[in-house]
């Protein structure tokens, strides 16, 4: 008999599916947000690697995925019906911070391992709640990539343009002003946007062009950066004179933007997150990739995976990894997983101190006619 991988996709409401176990090594769990292009690339990576993960091990997984559309209340009713009704071993996701609280907190009763990928972490996430697995790297080290960037070319005072969200933003912030002082740069300002489109949006960019600093360090969600740059080009703050420096929280994306697009925000130096795109084992996943996500997306401009898209894959992996290697759930599977120690298409893959170890160089990028173009690379220890 051939063993095959199984997907119950649950976006739609009330969908559900009679799934039979026979041969199903384990069940996982995925919250993320269909309408945005994270989860988008989330959802056609971690198929891919449990098919992969099929192909080379002979090890068939369930896969259960819920659309939270990015409401933390349906991210938690997601996360009590995964567990109660589909009995899953582990559960991948969600995108926010938001959304990752309110679900650590059902898994920690619950005792299931929440393998989260959210863009934004506070370090007393892990601490407060047990089974709460770092996925993805933490977003602090590039706060020193910026704070180079700006003392390279002698900038002395910035702007700080930040999305006042949750605790998590706090962090980040507070990392990128510790980064900023060590280099001796002065933060002149400090503009909180609201997570939602704000009508006094126009209002608080007018003040900035009456400021005195022309250097604005911009930490925004993608959709809202999107919104926040095409104001900035109606009030000709993207011209000459200005110098936009965007963390990866936008620059991971650009290669999803349309040409148009791009060329409305020339001139934007971004830092945004490495991976090596080098090896049989990107270039197979590449290609496929492209497929698979057109085939989900059509209505998508580009259909190139981003490093969101390769952290997915590889927390997919590492999940169905440690589930191999262990009948058993809670402690004992949550200890396999910050066992994990592999190459994976994001780069090595491993826990120091049951958190994964952080992220050390970044790619500085330049948004420039309609594409965008690679300045350089600078590396922790190692400068550009």
């Amino acid at each position: 008999m051939i063993t095959m991988l199984i997907i119950a996709n649950h976006a739609a409401a009330d969908e559900s599916s009679n799934i039979s176990q026979v041969h199903v090594k384990g069940i996982i769990g995925a919250i993320t947000d269909n309408s945005s292009r994270i989860g988008k690339e989330q959802i056609v990576a971690m198929k891919m690697a449990l098919q992969d993960f099929y192909h080379r091990r002979n090890q068939t997984f369930v896969l259960h995925l819920r659309n939270s559309k990015g409401d933390p209340l349906q991210a938690a009713h997601a996360a009590k019906d995964l567990i109660d009704k589909d009995k899953v071993q582990a559960i991948i996701g969600p995108q926010t911070w938001e959304e990752t609280a309110l679900v650590a907190e059902i898994c920690s009763q619950k005792n299931t391992p929440l393998i989260y990928l959210a863009d934004a972490t506070p370090e007393w996430g892990t601490d407060k709640w047990h089974f709460l697995v770092q996925g993805s790297p933490a977003q602090f080290m590039q706060m020193k990539a910026i704070a180079a960037i700006v003392q390279s070319w002698e900038w002395r005072q910035v702007t700080v343009i930040y999305e006042d969200r949750d605790s998590s933003s706090t962090g980040v912030l507070a990392h990128l002003t510790k980064a900023l002082s060590q280099t001796g740069i002065e933060i002149s300002d400090l503009l909180a946007i609201p997570p939602f489109v704000s009508s006094s949006l126009s209002h608080k960019l007018n003040s900035l062009r009456e400021g005195q600093c022309r250097v604005f360090i911009v930490h925004l969600s993608f959709p809202l950066a999107l919104h926040f740059f095409e104001m900035a080009k109606r009030m000709n703050m993207m011209e000459k004179g200005y110098v936009w420096i965007t963390t990866d929280t936008f620059s991971s994306f650009v290669h999803s933007l349309n040409a148009s697009t791009i060329s409305s925000m020339e001139g934007i130096i971004g830092v945004k997150s490495y991976f090596p795109k080098i090896g049989t084992q990107y270039e197979d996943f590449y290609h496929r990739f492209r497929q698979n996500f057109n085939l989900e997306n059509p209505q998508e401009f580009n259909h190139e995976p981003g490093i969101f898209a390769a952290w997915a894959y590889d927390v997919a992996w590492t999940t169905a990894l440690a589930m191999t290697e262990t009948n058993k759930g809670g402690q004992v599977f949550l200890d396999k997983i910050f066992q994990s120690n592999f190459t994976g298409l994001s780069g090595k893959f491993y826990f120091i101190d049951n958190k994964l170890a952080p992220e050390k160089s970044f790619q500085i990028i330049n948004l420039m006619g309609k594409s965008h173009g690679e300045l350089g690379f600078w590396t922790n220890g190692l400068d550009f």
